[in-house]
């Protein structure tokens, strides 16, 4: 099936949908030579050349030494001088594996000229992982990877943000290369440029979503997604919270300072793991903005 889905009467008509298995790799981007040189979302406003790299390195060490601590392998690809945002992983590609198993990625067409160099490098390390490599078609549209693209937990099935880093007509080409259902949600605050910013799943029946970030029917394809729906305050949402990651059904790693949110979650029977991502913040990311989810 390859459809997109663009509100909730068309949800209704979705057949049931193929499992995935749960990832246990990740891919991190070492943060060297992360600093805040532009500005290309509200978050990196007042911070050029204003990043403590060392306490930067520090906090991405924790950021990794907790994923191995719940056993997720991480794959780290060495830094490239320039390129400040690369240690935000999660956007410059989207790997998958096909029904019959065949590891593939399509690699994105970045938004703004300073990312775009990004993507090459990402794509000669999947190319030496025995990745099929997807480069964009004529003509590119812009389209942000996993930024962008979250996976529902366990289900073959896409959410794809757009409107403000991803070009709508990305979400018709990414549902029939991968033949697997997208529902379309639109970003309406730039705050919350990507969609993993917005909406984070905990498992199959559970998620975190900022109801400011999408527009009306975004919001009822987000309700009958989710049983379990938690919405984060604003502050909160500002925090980061929506960016967290819970890569194993268990445990939910955040940046620290949510507690409204964080105590939902704990209620709910999932284990708290927060994290400092302070100096990342400055330019707009976090816990899952850090890390490539890859294929099992």
């Amino acid at each position: 099936m390859s459809t997109v889905i663009l509100n909730a009467a068309e949800y209704s008509q979705c057949p049931p949908l193929l499992k995935r298995q749960k990832e246990k790799c990740i891919l991190m981007a070492h943060p060297k030579y992360f600093d805040v040189q532009y500005v290309i979302n509200p978050h990196m406003k007042e911070h050029i050349g204003n990043i403590d790299k060392i306490k930067a390195l520090k906090q991405w060490e924790t950021l990794k030494s907790q994923y191995e601590q719940i056993g997720i392998f991480v794959h780290v690809l060495n830094p490239v001088p320039e390129l400040y945002d690369m240690v935000f992983a999660a956007n410059q590609s989207l790997p998958y594996r096909t029904l019959n198993g065949e590891q593939v990625v399509v690699m994105s067409k970045m938004h703004s000229p300073y990312r775009q160099p990004e993507v090459e490098y990402f794509a000669e390390w999947y190319d030496n992982h025995g990745y099929r490599v997807i480069r964009q078609n004529d003509p590119p549209v812009d389209f942000e990877g996993t930024g962008d693209v979250i996976w529902h937990p366990q289900k073959r099935l896409m959410y794809i943000g757009y409107g403000f880093r991803t070009d709508k007509a990305a979400l018709v080409r990414a549902a029939q290369l991968i033949q697997a259902p997208v529902i379309a949600l639109e970003l309406i605050d730039p705050r919350f440029y990507h969609l993993d910013t917005a909406l984070c799943p905990l498992d199959e029946r559970t998620a975190i979503f900022v109801p400011d970030a999408f527009s009306t029917e975004g919001h009822a394809l987000i309700e009958q997604s989710f049983e379990r729906l938690i919405p984060a305050p604003i502050s909160e949402a500002m925090n980061f919270v929506a960016n967290g990651h819970c890569p194993d059904g268990r445990h939910f790693i955040v940046q620290k300072g949510s507690p409204v949110t964080t105590n939902a979650v704990a209620e709910l029977g999932f284990k708290i793991v927060e994290v400092d991502t302070s100096e990342f913040i400055k330019s707009g990311g976090s816990v899952f903005c850090m890390k490539m989810v890859l294929p099992a």
